[in-house]
């Protein structure tokens, strides 16, 4: 009798997993184990009814209609909880010898209820990025899935006359983690407009949500790159191509010019080079020769004459007294 009773539960066993396998992964099948399944309808039937299977088999239909459910990844939690104290509930019902052809729709009914007051899956933000305040559990499967998007965004182009500022912000459209975010830079020169990671090379220093670039030279033509982290890691890669345009600045121009006659001029043959030294008539009339230098020259000459004409004064008062 011992064996056949063993035999009758695990035959048993076998045609309730068969049952559940075939309601195609619904939420029921996630946050309820099947000891937890099979207990509700022992306690609904008896322990070796020919009902057993058709009280698994109604359980399972009843709660077809969250196989497709999809539920916001944080809510998992309680989603779990509700269906522990809905698991609960149906015991209580069938230890007082309710039918589990009216508890099984009335308790699926609540169970849809109660995802109704989840908080809701958010949508996925294009074109790009690691969104994981999109994640979502999914029922069919019972497993989280995020946003199929590429962690590489569009390249976006910029053009900066040359002499001027260029600014780059390394912010996306779709919410960040609170926490431990860190940006990078890197920069492909040569005017190379890419997305290849094998071109770029880190720029030192460059930590933040926002680089910027003053005066922009042609050497600054290319692809600027920022790769956004969270705990190591990466959730976006931003790409910024900056075109400089337009000649130098006017001012620069003629300072150029001006060393470049400098560097090239040399003394004709037979000419020679001599310091000018200004005499104190050019000093005045040129205003532009009173270099620093010429300035503390002339305060000292102007300084030695007026003691020269102070100590002949008390010179020549000494002698007049003396004379009296």
């Amino acid at each position: 009798m011992a064996l056949l009773a063993a035999g009758s539960a695990v035959l048993s066993a076998l045609v309730a997993l068969t049952v559940f396998r075939a309601s195609a992964w619904a939420c029921l099948l996630c946050f309820t184990s099947y000891n937890e399944r099979l207990q509700i309808c022992q306690i609904f039937t008896g322990l070796e009814s020919p009902d057993l299977g058709k009280c698994e088999e109604a359980l399972t239909d009843a709660f077809k209609g969250l196989q497709d459910t999809e539920i916001n990844y944080d809510e998992r939690s309680h989603l779990h909880d509700a269906f522990t104290q809905m698991t609960h509930s149906l015991q209580e019902v069938a230890a007082a010898q309710g039918s589990f052809r009216v508890a099984f729709p009335h308790a699926a009914e609540k169970m849809q209820k109660v995802i109704l007051q989840l908080k809701e899956v958010q949508a996925c933000i294009r074109p790009c990025g690691l969104q994981e305040v999109a994640r979502r559990f999914r029922c069919r499967g019972c497993y989280s899935t995020v946003c199929d998007l590429p962690l590489d965004c569009p390249v976006q182009d910029l053009t900066v006359t040359r002499g001027h500022q260029a600014m780059f912000f390394c912010t996306v459209n779709f919410q960040l983690p609170k926490e431990e975010i860190t940006y990078s830079w890197k920069f492909a020169g040569g005017g190379l407009r890419t997305q290849d990671l094998s071109y770029f090379r880190e720029i030192p220093r460059a930590r933040g949500y926002l680089a910027r670039i003053r005066p922009v030279q042609p050497t600054h033509r290319g692809t600027f790159s920022c790769v956004i982290t969270h705990d190591q890691r990466p959730l976006a890669r931003l790409y910024f191509f900056l075109n400089v345009t337009g000649p130098p600045p006017r001012g620069e121009t003629e300072l150029q010019v001006s060393f470049r006659e400098v560097l090239r001029w040399t003394p004709r043959e037979g000419e020679m080079v001599e310091p000018w030294t200004p005499s104190l008539g050019e000093l005045l009339a040129r205003p532009e020769a009173l270099t620093p230098g010429n300035q503390c020259l002339l305060a000292a000459a102007v300084g030695l004459a007026s003691a020269s004409a102070t100590v002949l004064a008390w010179m020549f008062f000494r002698w007049y007294c003396s004379g009296d």
